[in-house]
């Protein structure tokens, strides 16, 4: 029992800090982190391009090291985010026309874990602005790379769909 909190606390508790205040984002922070970079590993898993599966093995350390950022010190460098815009640039240019589409977000299994991790990096991004508005000081870089990393997973299933011969599907809004 936390008998500061009157809640119950298991001795098998998975990570140290999942007990801490409801109000305070940053295990959450971390666990989302965990949960976009082991949703990379899977992603790399299925993926046969050898470059991209080096590309995504990178990708995932990054991810892990921008976890701890908000509880001690950021650790991920602004050559690493240039790396990443890098490797961004290039996917746009080798999808070329078809990011100029707003498209369905279906296609190869790969493809469709590519989309997936697109949202989960904006939904990352969301997180990091409500940690922000309660008071904590994010650095500009981790807004900076949890942008990047959807606009990247984005682009690279646009790229896995192409690999895979998925041609992509116009999505006409309704409301724009």
């Amino acid at each position: 029992m936390d008998k500061r909190r009157g809640v119950y606390r298991s001795k098998y508790e998975a990570y140290p800090f999942l007990a801490d205040d409801a109000d305070d984002l940053i295990c959450d922070f971390e666990i989302f982190t965990d949960l976009i970079a082991s949703k990379t590993g899977l992603l790399r898993a299925i993926v046969n391009d050898r470059k991209l599966k080096e590309e995504l093995l990178k990708i995932c350390e990054l991810i892990y090291h921008i976890n701890p950022s908000l509880r001690t010190k950021v650790t991920v460098t602004q050559e690493e985010l240039m790396w990443l815009e890098e490797c961004t640039k290039r996917l746009h240019s080798e999808v070329g026309d078809r990011c100029k589409r707003f498209v369905v977000t279906q296609g190869s299994q790969a493809a469709c874990q590519a989309h997936v991790l697109r949202v989960q990096c904006k939904a990352l991004v969301r997180m990091l602005y409500r940690v922000a508005y309660s008071g904590k000081e994010v650095e500009p870089i981790l807004f900076d790379f949890a942008n990047l990393l959807s606009g990247y997973f984005f682009l690279l299933a646009l790229k896995l769909n192409a690999l895979d011969g998925v041609e992509e599907i116009d999505y006409v809004s309704r409301n724009y």
